[in-house]
């Protein structure tokens, strides 16, 4: 089996199960030795699949490593596991490398990706020839091929899909039948629920049966269950790599992911809440408050800090650091670590479509009311969330309450929200805007 053509290659990758993929022209410096250079952002974490990132601030160059389930694919169509390919992200720059390609693999094109010879390099590092193309499935293995210098298929994707104008490193692979298909699902589907007016509010429960929801948040829900999501928590896209969210005000909820370190992770919400709680009416204790960058609350007496992070440079110069909420003596009390906020913010974010809802009383039941234009965001990463937050603009709004059951005994509802109003979303985005359906 030989590819003549990209077309070929992306039959070929249809039949793997690859529902997206992506192309890199690659350099005289992309090779075993100097890794394969992915992008100055981390935004690359939103195309590559990766687990668990791993912190390494004890090395010469700090940097976060994060594995990848990589398969190479030869000139046969023979495919073979490539175990200790991983992302290296390289905080200081940023930039994100992937490297251990080869160590272990049969199929990979190992003479293809070694260090030139001093003699055999050309007099600048341009594009090579060779062109790196990557499959994503959607159990995120990820495939390789690679189109050697000179060759049909390297000629055909730099002739007709590769664009200096886009300033990207990796750029969209078209596979015919699959290319922008997920985000015209999406769209047909919100174009339906617009022009269906009202839905009853309804949840869907761990076995996908339909609930009646009677609380006020309805409206994230019902739309999720209008797309037949059921909730999870966990921290990945709700719909084909599209993060769903509802909004009826200014102010909407980017994410609520828990602290995982500090006094919080340490004893749990409900003792945390007890301790730095304040009292209100039918709660024990109650944790809320609006708290924004090196301001005090006043409820709280607690400041939100970003430590180990260079606002000028934009870039993570402490690997150890993160957002840190402090009491009245400086002394952390909860943490959200730089490698969980990558984590967290590289898979559920990537792509964000914002829905603006109405609720609506109608025959004595509670439902909502969805409407167009929808609003769409791409091409984000943690440096951009950062940055929003330092001036003032994402503020950690948490609701988390210690509540008495009927049996007399405490529970807890944790709530820790990052939110923002409405118009400072664009700053989250190299690319926002309306979409009507």
């Amino acid at each position: 089996m030989y590819f003549d053509n990209f077309e070929q290659l992306g039959r070929f990758f249809l039949e793997l199960g690859v529902t997206r993929a992506f192309f890199k022209p690659l350099s005289e410096n992309d090779n075993t030795k100097q890794q394969i250079y992915l992008g100055s952002s981390f935004q690359v974490l939103q195309q590559i699949p990766f687990g668990t990132i791993r912190e390494y601030p004890e090395n010469k160059d700090p940097n976060y490593k994060a594995s990848v389930d990589f398969w190479w694919i030869n000139d046969h169509g023979q495919t073979s596991h490539a175990p200790n390919t991983q992302l290296i992200l390289y905080t200081r720059y940023p930039e994100v490398r992937l490297s251990g390609f080869l160590s272990n693999c049969p199929t990979a094109p190992r003479e293809h990706l070694q260090p030139l010879k001093r003699e055999e390099r050309a007099s600048n590092n341009g594009k090579d020839g060779r062109v790196l193309i990557f499959g994503i499935c959607p159990d995120n293995k990820v495939y390789g091929f690679l189109a050697i210098k000179n060759s049909p298929l390297a000629k055909s994707i730099l002739t007709a899909l590769y664009s200096e104008d886009t300033g990207k490193t990796i750029q969209e692979f078209p596979i015919k039948g699959v290319s922008d298909t997920d985000k015209s699902e999406l769209i047909n589907r919100l174009h339906d629920i617009v022009n269906s007016g009202w839905h009853e509010s309804v949840r869907l429960d761990i076995n996908g049966n339909i609930r009646l929801y009677k609380a006020s948040n309805g409206g994230g829900y019902t739309l999720e269950a209008l797309f037949g999501i059921i909730p999870n928590g966990i921290a990945e896209p709700d719909f084909k790599g599209w993060e769903l969210k509802t909004f009826s005000g200014t102010r909407i909820t980017l994410m609520t992911p828990e602290p995982d370190q500090g006094f919080y992770h340490e004893v749990g919400a409900k003792e945390f809440t007890l301790k730095y709680g304040h009292d209100a009416p039918n709660v024990i204790k109650y944790f809320t408050g609006t708290h924004k960058v090196n301001v005090q609350n006043p409820t709280s007496k607690m400041t939100l800090a970003i430590k180990g992070y260079d606002l000028q440079k934009g870039t993570i110069n402490d690997m150890s650091g993160g957002l840190y909420l402090l009491d009245n003596n400086n002394n952390p009390t909860a943490i959200w670590s730089f490698n969980g906020l990558i984590t967290h913010w590289s898979r559920k974010h990537s792509k964000a479509c914002y829905v603006k809802c109405k609720t609506e009383e109608k025959n004595g039941k509670i439902g909502y009311v969805y409407y167009s234009p929808v609003y769409l965001g791409e091409e984000t990463d943690l440096t951009l969330f950062l940055k929003t937050m330092q001036s003032g603009l994402i503020v950690y709004d948490p609701a988390t309450k210690v509540l008495l059951n009927a049996h007399g005994k405490t529970s807890i509802k944790a709530r820790s929200q990052f939110r923002i109003n409405f118009a400072n979303l664009e700053n989250l985005y190299e690319r926002f805007y309306e979409q009507n359906v």
